[in-house]
């Protein structure tokens, strides 16, 4: 099989932002939307192997990495109309969408507003409305960046990982690797405190059984910021929705790395399944 093409980064002008996009491949298009603090770089592995099929579409949020803050609130519906001017300004019809943690809401929303553009919908560690526990771990994970402690907030990031891959030797050496990737600037600091607000609001619970398209539901049984029983609730209010709890060592709010070798044909298959015609 040859190489998927890594497309030349760009610029596009969506509404009033210049937003960073990274393409990967060609054939049915597959838009990714990131989760809190992410910008695209986080897929500069992934996506290569899903562009092996598709034409694969990573962003930068608006206010993140390479993308432009502009004005006005972000919340998790206006992030949804941000992606929907993105496949506008692509011309991007319909798309196969896979949402992660902020982007898995992001997905949501923008399937609810424009079900004709989602030809299906991969919602990977997701939650339709917080609960206690999970306000509790996101309040908690949002303050270092309320203050500015930097260097608390990503340590306080560990949350993300597996114990067993906290505790690893391979641990430092990813870090070195995803820290510049990372918030750093002032302006993307108070960003992600917007983004930590839009998860806390987020609430489609009564919403998602309208959803039509074919939808996956990704969850991990260690994750801690979008605990499991959040991925059963939300596959079980979605229309035949399928559900696939990773559980074991490595199954975090990352297994899409940690368990990458299971995930990525997981999400492959999910989305021959069901193509774009």
């Amino acid at each position: 099989m040859t190489t998927p093409t890594t497309h030349p980064p760009r610029t596009l002008q969506v509404g009033d932002v210049s937003v960073a996009v990274q393409e990967y491949g060609e054939g049915e298009p597959l838009l990714i939307v990131n989760g809190t603090t992410q910008s695209l770089g986080f897929w500069a592995e992934l996506a290569p192997v899903l562009a092996a099929r598709h034409r694969v579409v990573t962003y930068d949020l608006r206010g993140m990495g390479g993308s432009e803050r502009g004005s006005g609130e972000i919340s998790v519906a206006s992030l949804a109309a941000d992606a929907r001017a993105l496949m506008e300004a692509l011309e991007i019809e319909r798309a196969h969408v896979l949402g992660y943690s902020l982007g898995s809401a992001i997905a949501q929303e923008l399937v609810l507003a424009a079900p004709e553009r989602v030809a299906s919908l991969v919602l990977y560690c997701t939650w339709a409305r917080t609960d206690g526990f999970q306000r509790a771990v996101l309040t908690g994970l949002a303050h270092p960046w309320r203050t500015g402690d930097v260097e608390a907030a990503l340590g306080a990031l560990g949350i993300a990982f597996s114990p067993q891959l906290l505790d690893s030797p391979e641990f430092a050496e990813l870090v070195g690797q995803l820290l510049p990737l990372f918030p750093s600037t002032e302006q993307q600091i108070r960003t992600t405190v917007e983004q930590w607000d839009a998860d806390l609001a987020h609430d489609t619970l009564d919403r998602i059984g309208g959803i039509t398209a074919p939808t996956l539901v990704i969850a991990g049984e260690q994750d801690l910021l979008t605990p499991p029983w959040h991925g059963r609730q939300v596959a079980e209010a979605i229309p035949g929705a399928r559900h696939h709890l990773f559980t074991g060592p490595g199954s975090s709010h990352a297994l899409g790395v940690e368990r990458a070798e299971e995930f990525l044909p997981l999400v492959q298959d999910f989305l021959a399944e069901h193509p774009l015609r």
